[in-house]
């Protein structure tokens, strides 16, 4: 069965449906157990981003799909509706457009490439990896390496972190003289801390769930760590929010912004949520002086950026499009390696015997000279024998292309047949 990549991503749904099949890292491992139970495939892997969620495995699309609505108990014609899925050749080509980033929100975005790497890791600690999967994942992290050093897809790109603070700068007109509290304190949350310093933000807040983490990139920046538990107490002061965090349920409420907005004296805040399953209850968005983005609503900054590297994304689409030709034909080579062992075994074990024989009767003062001749006539009776009852078959049948076909595996491609000097 060929690897099937099965997806659905920011152009297939939208962030509602999105969230919801999402799966969080700490129960990744747990997914990937139940799924492989569930669909009895040994070989499989999970991707899950803001942006998007992928499965690649030996599986077909339905019994995936099945597996995923029941999973994540959503309607299978709703989950179907949304989704998209690659097969064999494909699938390859667009794991490696994935890791390349030349299918991302941000064209040429480089945390994808981390991103795919740690669902690697995470199925290969899980016993999810098996010499298929290995096999694949290698290329496509050859394939994006190769890419990043021959193209300029990833000079300069407009993250998602950089476009969040962006759409900041067009709602403040002065953004020095805001302060900003930061929900989370991964990688996507440092980029946004560096790009708020460079438009002059000194007034930082980081809020995380272990303050250790928050004291870490507080210190980077020069800004203030606090747990996700005090944000209220500290809300009312940032007159930017910017958060992205794996949590599963909301971080902010719509109660809490509102009490917030009122110590205010109702003040604007502007707010990002970059995280998928959102952090910020939409709710939010209803209250007045407060301006509410999800990561969907970022595309406009970001198509701003995104002509500058399509040049360099036509010549990472030939890089790609070429190794996973490679990777495939290389692949279906090793396929073959099984059943030319089996054929040579078979080979063998009729020389043997036929050997075995002959030199049984030598033994016995036969005469070589007529023994070594019979030797030849048996083995290669014994040895065209199947070839030639399915050469005879294909012929009946009126086949021209499995018969050409045929004719160049025993080797007769060189060789032309003249029907009229047939028997």
């Amino acid at each position: 069965m060929p690897i099937l990549a099965l997806g659905i991503n920011h152009d297939s749904a939208p962030i509602e449906v999105r969230e919801r099949v999402a799966f969080a890292p700490e129960s990744m491992s747990g997914a990937l157990g139940d799924a492989r139970q569930a669909l009895q495939c040994p070989e499989l892997a999970i991707l899950s981003t803001c942006n998007r969620t992928e499965i690649y495995g030996e599986v077909t699309r339905e019994r995936l799909l099945r597996w995923l609505s029941d999973y994540h108990r959503l309607p299978l014609e709703q989950l179907s509706s949304c989704t998209y899925s690659h097969s064999g050749e494909e699938a390859v080509r667009h794991m490696m457009r994935v890791a390349c980033g030349l299918d991302s929100l941000v064209l040429g975005e480089p945390q994808i490439l981390g991103q795919i790497k740690s669902a690697y890791a995470v199925a290969r600690e899980s016993g999810a990896v098996g010499s298929l999967l290995h096999s694949v994942f290698q290329q496509v992290f050859a394939v994006a390496k190769r890419v990043r050093t021959e193209t300029a897809i990833g000079e300069n790109p407009v993250s998602v972190a950089y476009a969040a603070v962006s759409l900041a700068s067009r709602i403040f007109t002065d953004l020095g003289r805001q302060t900003a509290l930061l929900i989370g304190a991964g990688e996507t949350i440092e980029l946004v801390a560096r790009h708020l310093r460079e438009q002059g933000v000194t007034k930082l807040i980081v809020a995380n769930r272990t303050l250790n983490r928050a004291e870490q990139l507080a210190k980077d920046f020069g800004a203030e760590p606090i747990l996700l538990a005090d944000i209220p107490e500290h809300l009312a002061r940032a007159d930017i929010v910017i958060s992205s965090t794996a949590s599963q349920l909301p971080i902010l409420g719509k109660g809490a912004v509102e009490t917030a907005l009122k110590a205010r004296r109702h003040r604007p805040m502007f707010m990002v949520d970059i995280a998928v399953p959102r952090d910020i209850e939409p709710q939010v968005n209803q209250l007045d002086d407060v301006y509410l983005y999800t990561v969907d609503d970022l595309r406009g900054v970001i198509d701003e950026g995104r002509r500058s590297r399509e040049k360099a994304a036509e010549a990472a689409h030939d890089i790609v499009d070429q190794a996973a030709a490679e990777f495939m034909r290389q692949h279906r080579a090793l396929e073959a390696v099984d059943t030319i062992r089996s054929f040579r075994q078979r080979a063998q074990a009729i020389g043997d015997a036929e050997l075995a024989r002959a030199l049984l009767q030598l033994d016995k003062g036969g005469d070589p000279r007529r023994l070594l001749e019979q030797l030849a006539r048996s083995l290669t009776n014994k040895l065209i024998h199947a070839p030639t009852v399915s050469l005879k078959r294909v012929t009946a049948e009126g086949d021209a292309e499995r018969l050409q076909l045929a004719r160049e595996i025993v080797g007769l491609e060189s060789e032309s047949v003249d029907p009229d000097s047939r028997d």
